[in-house]
């Protein structure tokens, strides 16, 4: 099966995902609970995470790696050549204020690299989608209208992504090393995809995040020949490690 006849069967989980998640989201039930690292859980995380998994399982053969499944032991997915890397509900927080700003992650690693991805923000019913050598798009399909391209930016503003939940002292003091910064917040994995809509030019993170937080957008970057880069090593973030956390990173036009 050749890497892009796998999108319809992403895009068609992150789309039933995004309906479980409007249901909960359009009523008064959250049902939200406390995990053990004392981040919120709710329903919908839960519904997403069966529907996709779901999906997954009966057209695919690769296994699944979510943040809402059970804890894979290293052992067991070290040797893993592909898998899927799912984060049901990526902005639980954005999610429960009910700003709009949480998306529906799924990317497809290979030897730790995420090479297909699909994040998709239901109630913006906003869809990105792409990966390595395949270009990048927002919409349904791959049709010419639909891709991205990279626009320069020909201000002598740099847009800098800052979270609205994470600016830390770290962070300002980054963005303050520019003469003319201008800050562009956003929500979950949509940070990344102001890069790709070619709304913001850095995206810097010195805050935690998980491998399945950006497994997704990293592949639908890839399209646009962009990296999310370890600060650390200066070399692309790589997937399924023993500690799935994520070191700080740079996400650079």
């Amino acid at each position: 099966m050749e890497l892009k006849e796998y999108l319809p069967i992403i895009i068609d989980a992150a789309r039933d995902a995004g309906i479980e998640i409007l249901e909960v989201y359009n009523s008064d039930d959250f049902n939200v609970e406390k995990k053990g690292d004392d981040s919120p859980l709710t329903k919908a995380d839960r519904l997403a995470h069966e529907v996709i998994v779901k999906k997954l399982e009966e057209h695919t053969d690769f296994p699944i790696l979510s943040e809402e499944g059970k804890d894979i032991p290293y052992e067991e997915r070290k040797d893993w050549e592909y898998f899927w890397m799912v984060d049901p509900l990526d902005g639980t927080k954005e999610f429960i204020k009910q700003n709009g700003e949480f998306t529906v992650n799924i990317a497809l690693i290979h030897k730790n690299e995420p090479i297909l991805g699909v994040v998709y923000a239901p109630v913006l019913d906003k869809l990105y989608f792409g990966g390595k050598d395949l270009g990048a798009y927002m919409g349904e399909n791959m049709d010419p209208q639909h891709k991205l391209e990279l626009i320069e930016n020909e201000t002598d503003t740099v847009r800098i992504v800052a979270s609205r939940s994470h600016l830390n002292d770290e962070t300002a003091n980054y963005i303050d090393k520019f003469d003319n910064a201008q800050t562009v917040s956003m929500g979950s994995s949509l940070k990344f995809m102001l890069i790709a809509d070619s709304e913001a030019d850095i995206y810097p993170r010195f805050a935690p995040t998980m491998e399945w937080d950006t497994a997704a957008a990293h592949a639908v970057l890839k399209g646009l020949d962009l990296e999310v880069i370890n600060m650390e090593d200066d070399k692309p973030l790589r997937y399924n490690k023993e500690n799935l956390l994520n070191p700080h990173f740079l996400v650079k036009r």
